[in-house]
């Protein structure tokens, strides 16, 4: 065992891509040439060339690379990359490989905006997003989505939801959520158990106690609480959160529950969620895969695998078609055998 692989082995799962960075499937293209690509995306999107060429240019390359791509294709032929590939694709090929053209943070805007539009809130949506993000990450967000909307995403959320969900959400809108300080704080640990425990007037539980705790402390100091929890009380926390919540606040919570405990089984979840059955939720699939796959979409495929007992690979492969279906494969990466 490699020195990487003992600490990689003391992580919990869920935090091991902030401690690396390296569990995505997209890793930077070696000898990347710019202009190289420039000139075969123009070729393949002028004579109206194969759709296979632009999905391995795009999939081929990180975020970073493709920023590259987009302004030199810019400079050198004054036009927009992201407008030409709309006119050249279509559906939901066309949402994945423009997603893959903008940064993570305005994705994520846009997709947040996306999630409030219309009739209807896209709370699962909402939910995973503002759940999944570090404090850097939202804070890019939420610049983003001022600059493309003109307004505060704070006062869209606010506008879109209600009553402690909304408060819930607004407060990991803030990013407040504090650091691993690698010291177990067992009065802490207490504290939040207590302030989860108490009840008001009619056994009610205190909705500003749990989104205090919920969204500022750091996830692991929040596994042992949850623990602490379950010991003290012979209930599991989701179980508790069942019983004293309901509606969007309820579902908010669990969803922090899961990716506190497990972030990386929680979007092996949602992906499986989004594959079976009579549709394929073609959104999620492709949130998911776009914001995943410089993060931790490995940790991920594991995670897929040792659950569901199929790779997440076949499982796309069997679910989805066409070029759509070689641009996720190609995100995936590899079969898990």
């Amino acid at each position: 065992m490699t020195l990487t692989d003992e600490i990689l082995g003391s992580l919990h799962l869920a935090d091991k891509t902030g401690a690396w960075g390296t569990l995505g499937t997209i890793k930077p293209l070696k000898n990347f040439e710019p202009e190289l690509n420039v000139d075969r995306l123009h070729n393949t999107l002028t004579n109206k060339g194969s759709q296979q060429t632009i999905i391995d240019i795009v999939t081929g390359l990180d975020n970073e690379q493709r920023q590259e791509v987009i302004r030199i294709y810019k400079e050198e032929l004054q036009q927009d990359l992201e407008e030409n590939i709309k006119k050249a694709l279509a559906g939901d090929l066309e949402r994945l490989i423009v997603g893959l053209l903008k940064t993570p943070a305005v994705y994520d805007a846009q997709e947040l905006k996306a999630a409030m539009k219309g009739i209807g809130t896209d709370e699962a949506a909402l939910n995973e997003i503002l759940s999944t993000r570090s404090n850097e990450q939202l804070r890019a967000i939420q610049a983003c989505f001022k600059q493309e909307f003109k307004t505060e995403l704070e006062k869209a959320i606010a506008s879109e939801t209600s009553g402690p969900y909304s408060a819930l959400l607004l407060a990991l809108l803030k990013g407040k959520r504090e650091k691993e300080s690698g010291i177990i704080d067992y009065g802490l640990i207490e504290q939040d158990f207590k302030m989860l425990s108490e009840v008001g007037p009619k056994n009610n539980p205190n909705d500003a106690q749990w989104i205090t705790v919920f969204a500022e402390r750091p996830k692991g100091h929040l596994r042992r609480v949850f623990d602490h929890y379950k010991k003290s009380t012979s209930v599991d926390i989701e179980d508790a959160i069942k019983k004293q919540f309901k509606g969007d606040f309820q579902k908010s919570l669990l969803t922090l529950v899961a990716v506190i405990k497990d972030t990386p089984l929680y979007f092996a979840e949602k992906l499986y969620s989004s594959l079976k059955g009579m549709g394929t939720d073609e959104k999620a699939l492709t949130r998911i895969l776009i914001s995943r796959s410089e993060e931790d979409l490995l940790s991920i495929r594991v995670a897929y695998r040792k659950k569901y007992g199929k790779s997440l690979y076949s499982s796309i492969q069997s679910d989805t078609k066409g070029d759509y279906r070689s641009a996720l494969l190609l995100l995936c990466r590899a079969e898990d055998i």
